[in-house]
């Protein structure tokens, strides 16, 4: 078995800010060597200016950086913007590093062509090893990754990766070298050294001549310019932006209404239809016949298509095409699959447990002699847990507007993959990649679901049928339905304790294990005997990435048990845990920041109850407590705390937001979420039945920051997820005894 680790290696400070990261080498198409502001063939600027740059008086000064005639900074970044500030952070890391005048950055969403790829977040999630690399091998493992990550598509927004890859080395290295290359265009033309040149709200100033220029004015001599290899980067005692709560620049757009998401698609000159689809209700069945004689002379339909897995309705309104797709009757395939209920499913999972016992199954990691110990402990507990299937259910509908026509394939969608949709639009159609044009808007949430491609797949296939643009819009029950999932499952725990209440033995056996590879591993605690098993069992609904994957579910478990172990020792919950963190110094200051902001040994009212909960996910340590009153029988927060460790945050308003939404995310999931299993099909459809929590059911969220130093910086998208649903139910049995083993919440309350 593997041995945890309780602490991820720090890399040093020179490795961390003076990578060569994205200036580097990488394959651009047609031979020429590029990675962000590429130094083996030159600066491509020639290439990507009439892609990116194709304004009057706009200047590319690297790939990532544009300078208009009115000295607006434009900051070209990869990563899509689905409501976390992404755009925004990047902008502002690589405008501090360009010692930019905030108020004149904008953010522009690099184009889907291929030739931005995010190299970095690959090399992060492949082989995190590489981020530690010499100076003298990095070009050969950018160069390396980015052709990985051409031939793989990777142009993708997801685990909290944006910022901690590809802004810690893209943006900021792309910001530090164009400072230095804009200095070194204003020296040759002053006659002055480049060092003697100060670069301050997008102004370069040589104070001994009294000289100064906006950036604007040396922007086309400074694509000229050498690029630096290694530019230098700032310290954090220098940083003007990084690190403060800085205006989002995607924020007035959203408030005036004119931003645009993929559902907004309105393609200037043509006259757009509307589809509305039902796909097969069971997993891998389809259509075997249909009844449209009702539908097919309902106003505005235009066609209705049998499309083999699922029934299309093209209208002239969405209105009418989903009116009409209600009349239409359609029969399926009969299921394959034996699961047909809840119960045959969390059945097919417990036989898989059974099947494995206490020694089976494959191991997933562990050390020292789990078994062993466990025969020899003072006191042994076991414990399972059980989570159901959840929806993402973003606040926009997946949507996605294709026309296919004249051997070209054009597609306005909401995608976290924008490079893996064109291939996937490309084959669905039969046509070469190069000949499908991605448009990339705004997203309305994601959470993961749009990291798929089923329904751009769909939206095309559509087109193409018809030979007009057709914009395809699901219906929430469609997407509730008939979409893909974060699995259930059941989590099985044995412990084992040593006379003093110490955890000693720690069993832990379940059945799916997806990403990451480390969410079921305890590794922050110091547990000298663990086993972590896997006792793989059938899925019976399609799995999708949701917020915070495998820690969504394995935050619960593991938290839930470790809270078991300490009420089983006699011991506090925080405190046990404090106890198992001495080789932990950054988790340890994190939960006691946390006891100090939520006065965790204060009294509380009769039966109001603290709970706690710590999980470390993409980098960054998340502790929750959360107040519960149960004097009414059921639970309702009275208080939400958060401390967290990213390393370094790099807008504390826009991280506290992301904890605070994935907070709130979790919470729902912990109380409402469930999709239950009815003749194979899930059961719940809309927002009445598969609920989401309320505002009045929100208590207030303190979120505070720790800045620990010259570590890795982490996430903020997910990371606040994991640890709310077992503060919760801890909290739940703080109050009242009840310990909650099987979400959601307000079920066992009913």
């Amino acid at each position: 078995m593997s041995e945890i680790k309780t602490a991820k290696p720090e890399r040093s400070r020179a490795a961390k800010w003076s990578r060569r990261g994205v200036i580097g080498a990488g394959v651009l198409a047609g031979g020429a060597l590029l990675i962000g502001v590429g130094i083996r063939s030159g600066n491509p600027v020639d290439k990507l200016k009439p892609i990116v740059a194709g304004g009057p008086g706009e200047e590319l000064v690297n790939s990532w950086v544009k300078i208009g005639a009115d000295n607006i900074i434009t900051a070209i970044v990869p990563h899509c913007e689905m409501g976390q500030g992404a755009h925004s952070v990047l902008g502002q890391m690589l405008a501090d590093e360009l010692d930019a005048d905030w108020d004149k950055v904008n953010v522009m969403q690099a184009p889907t062509d291929g030739n931005y790829v995010v190299t970095d977040t690959a090399r992060m999630f492949v082989a995190p090893f590489t981020m530690n690399a010499a100076d003298w091998i990095e070009p050969t493992w950018d160069g390396l990754f980015t052709q990985i990550s051409r031939l793989g598509d990777v142009l993708i927004t997801g685990g909290s990766s944006s910022i901690r890859s590809t802004g810690q080395y893209q943006m900021r290295t792309a910001g530090a070298a164009a400072r230095e290359m804009l200095k070194g265009a204003a020296a040759e033309e002053w006659g002055v050294a480049a060092a003697d040149i100060e670069t301050r709200n997008s102004m370069l100033i040589h104070e001994a001549s009294g000289r100064s220029a906006p950036y604007a004015e040396f922007a086309a001599a400074a694509a000229e310019q050498p690029m630096p290899q290694s530019p230098k980067f700032k310290d954090p005692s220098e940083y003007r932006l990084m690190g403060k709560s800085v205006a989002r620049t995607d924020i007035p757009s959203k408030v005036n209404g004119t931003a645009e998401f993929g559902v907004d698609a309105a393609p200037e000159g043509l006259d757009l239809s509307y589809a509305a689809t039902r796909r097969a209700p069971v997993p891998g069945t389809k259509v075997t016949a249909m009844n449209a004689d009702r539908a097919k002379d309902m106003t505005g339909v235009l066609q209705i298509l049998n499309m083999g897995s699922f029934v299309a309705v093209v209208a002239d309104s969405y209105w009418h095409a989903q009116q009409a797709l209600n009349a239409i009757d359609i029969e399926f395939s009969e299921p394959e699959s034996p699961i047909r209920s809840t119960a045959d499913q969390f059945a097919r999972f417990t036989a898989a447990l059974d099947e494995a016992g206490t020694t089976g199954g494959d191991k997933a990691a562990g050390k020292g002699d789990a078994d062993g110990a466990l025969a020899n402990a003072a006191t042994t507990l076991e414990a399972e847990y059980q989570v159901p299937y959840l929806a993402h259910a973003p606040m926009e509908p997946v949507n996605c507007t294709a026309l296919v026509k004249d051997g070209k394939c054009e597609v306005w969608t909401s995608t976290q993959v924008p490079l893996m949709a064109r291939s996937a639009a490309a084959e669905a159609v039969g046509l070469s990649k190069d000949d499908v044009i991605i448009h990339h808007p705004y997203l309305g949430g994601a959470f993961g679901r749009r990291l798929e491609n089923d329904y751009v797949t769909m939206a095309v296939r559509i087109a193409k049928a018809t030979g007009y643009p057709v914009k395809m819009i699901w219906s929430r029950e469609e997407d509730t339905q008939k979409a893909m999932y974060r699995p259930a499952d059941i989590s099985r725990f044995r412990g084992g304790l040593d006379e003093a209440g110490k955890l000693v033995a720690y069993d832990n056996i379940f059945t799916q294990r997806h990403d990451p590879a480390e969410a079921s591993v305890p590794g922050i605690y110091d547990i000298p005997n663990t086993a972590v098993r896997v006792a793989e069992a059938e899925l019976h609904l399609p799995f999708s990435a949701w917020r915070s994957v495998d820690h969504s579910q394995h935050g619960y478990f593991i938290e839930s048990f470790i809270d078991e172990a300490a009420h089983a020792a006699g011991k506090d919950p925080l405190e046990y845990r404090l106890a198992m963190l001495e080789n932990a110094p950054r988790h340890r200051a994190v939960l006691e920041k946390l006891a100090e902001i939520s006065d965790w040994n204060g009294e509380s009212a009769e039966g109001t109850a603290k709970g706690v909960a710590i999980v470390e996910s993409f980098g960054t340590i998340a502790a929750e407590v959360i107040e519960v009153d149960m004097s009414s029988g059921k639970p309702r927060m009275t208080g939400i705390w958060c401390v967290c460790d990213a390393g370094y945050v790099m807008n504390p308003d826009g991280f506290r937001n992301q904890i605070e939404g994935g907070i709130v995310f979790g919470l729902t999931a912990a109380m409402y979420g469930e999709l239950d299993l009815v003749d194979g099909a899930v059961q719940q459809s809309n927002f009445h039945d598969y609920k989401m929590l309320r505002i009045d059911e929100t208590p207030n969220i303190e979120v505070v920051i720790i800045n620990s130093g010259d570590v890795p910086i982490g996430g903020a998208g997910e990371p606040g997820t994991p640890p709310a649903a077992p503060a919760l139910t801890n909290a739940i049995f703080a109050a009242s005894g009840k310990r909650i083993r099987q979400l959601p919440i307000a079920k066992q309350f009913a």
